[in-house]
């Protein structure tokens, strides 16, 4: 029953998905900004402007007191520079390697059906009690593989909560929850470390060249992360939005999971146990003192084994997606996978056309030194209104959260806002990997209010087959508690992290 009158928060949202649907493109958004800095660093320059600041000098590798000026993009040698650094700017964009060499992988177990049967396996699997723990969970675990989650889990939870004969909607709306408001949470590590990390190491560059952020940089938080947003998703989905909706009327009751087939049900044996061979087979490298991926020290944090972490994510995804496509008759030969490589690399066609536009925005904004002036200017502002630590982090989670509900891609938006506060923050002491944190935790907590998010409307699409009357305002008033429980409960467990001085991943420092 619809209301006659929308709610102010409907009204808001519906404001904010009316504009935000008329915002240009990510790639013309890039060219804009890119046009930006052109025009920008041309008027800094022609005013002399120029900063005084603490950093690392590139030649000596020592912390000096440093000048930087303003660099013009439209003298004689910016132009030249704009023109013969396009190829490099993007063939050494750092967040490009990483992310297409752990798709490979991905890709393959997705495409053979492997991640599809792990989650359908352990869903359909739960006891009553523990099903909205487990669908929140899977739906944290499937962003190891991008779009996953919300193409299988998200239609797979409202069909699990119909066949416990509980409201689909409550199950879509914990899938959603746990897929695109738990984001950046997981208990391993996903195509979505590599890129924010790639991109954030760009950023740090700006002061501090050769400064790296690993992939691995904010696992530690990540996992913890999961339990708290899996906890929050139930406690929302049993206590507010079941209730809600209460019981479902339905004309078809024959809508349930019928689990895995015998075959499905003999490729994920094999599988899960390639995947254990080859976890044993990367730890007998590891593990022993003289093990090959170990570091010269004998410790793991600077060694072989974090610098090849990517191809080993890879190799934990294709050999058991290799194996369930030979089981189950999705793989017949080696043309098979290398197609299945091939098809998983086109679903990435877009991220690399963004890829490039970002890249020679992220390299121009570099060269013309505008991310080192914004930055210590910034915080000079900052520590003047004595804005530092964890209010500062804070700020940055709300500004991200709105954003977020204008600009939907996480790429896009860190690699607009990272040559930005990343440099600002380390200004003000704090170190990139906790920049990073602060931003992934409001980049997820609004994906599920946004309707300009690339797979909103094919969640829509999946709550109208339990109601034709089921639109954006039915989902986006489902999501509105799952969205600010998390925006509050996980800003406010990572000022308790930040605070304890508990580092959010291996070998990290809260300080920069």
């Amino acid at each position: 029953m619809r209301d006659s009158k929308p709610s102010l928060t409907l009204r808001i949202l519906n404001f904010i998905e009316e504009k935000g649907n008329k915002l240009p493109h990510p790639v013309t958004i890039f060219i804009i900004f890119t046009l930006a800095v052109i025009a920008i660093s041309h008027l800094l320059y022609m005013n002399g402007v120029s900063v005084q600041f603490e950093g690392v000098n590139d030649e000596t590798g020592q912390i000096e007191d440093l000048t930087v000026s303003a660099v013009s993009l439209l003298t004689s040698d910016g132009i030249a520079h704009m023109f013969s650094s396009v190829v490099e700017n993007f063939t050494s964009f750092v967040a490009l390697g990483p992310v297409l060499v752990a798709m490979l992988g991905v890709g393959v177990a997705e495409k053979t059906g492997y991640i599809s049967a792990v989650m359908t396996n352990t869903v359909t699997k739960a006891p009553r009690k523990l099903v909205t723990p487990i669908v929140v969970l899977m739906g944290v675990l499937s962003n190891v593989a991008a779009s996953v989650g919300y193409v299988v889990l998200v239609p797979l939870g409202a069909i699990i909560f119909l066949g416990f004969k509980r409201h689909p909607l409550a199950g879509l709306s914990a899938a959603f929850a746990g897929v695109a408001g738990g984001y950046s949470a997981n208990l391993f590590l996903g195509t979505n470390d590599p890129l924010l990390s790639g991109i954030s190491t760009e950023a740090a560059n700006i002061l501090d060249p050769g400064y790296i952020v690993n992939a691995t940089d904010n696992w530690f938080f990540m996992f913890v992360s999961t339990f708290l947003v899996v906890i929050l998703g139930t406690l929302i989905t049993d206590k507010i939005i079941e209730p809600k909706l209460g019981t479902y009327q339905s004309n078809d009751m024959n809508e349930k999971s019928n689990g895995l087939s015998k075959q499905e049900k003999k490729g994920l044996y094999f599988a899960n146990g390639a995947v254990l061979l080859t976890i044993a087979a990367i730890a007998l490298m590891v593990i022993p003192e003289n093990g090959p991926l170990r570091g010269e020290d004998g410790g793991f944090i600077q060694s072989p084994f974090m610098s090849s972490i990517i191809f080993i994510m890879m190799l934990i995804f294709l050999v058991p997606g290799i194996v369930y496509g030979i089981v189950t008759k999705t793989v017949k030969n080696d043309k098979d996978i290398a197609s299945l490589m091939t098809s998983s690399l086109e679903t990435m066609a877009g991220f690399i056309v963004l890829i490039f536009f970002a890249a020679q925005f992220v390299a121009l904004f570099n060269y013309t030194n505008l991310g080192t002036i914004i930055a210590v200017k910034g915080a000079d502002f900052l520590q003047s209104i004595h804005l530092t630590g964890a209010p500062l982090l804070v700020a940055l989670i709300i500004i991200t959260a709105l954003i977020n509900l204008f600009i939907a891609a996480d790429s896009a938006k860190w690699a607009i806002m990272a040559p930005v506060f990343i440099p600002m923050f380390m200004q003000m002491g704090i170190s990139p990997e906790v920049t990073q944190v602060a931003y992934r935790i409001g980049d997820s907590a609004t994906n599920i209010i946004s309707p300009l998010m690339p797979f909103f409307p094919l969640v829509v699409a999946f709550a109208q087959r339990y109601g034709k009357e089921n639109g954006v305002g039915t989902v986006i008033s489902l999501m509105l508690p799952y969205s600010v429980m998390i925006l509050i409960t996980w800003t406010v467990f990572f000022v308790i992290w930040y605070v304890l001085g508990i580092p959010v991943g291996p070998g990290t420092s809260m300080n920069y």
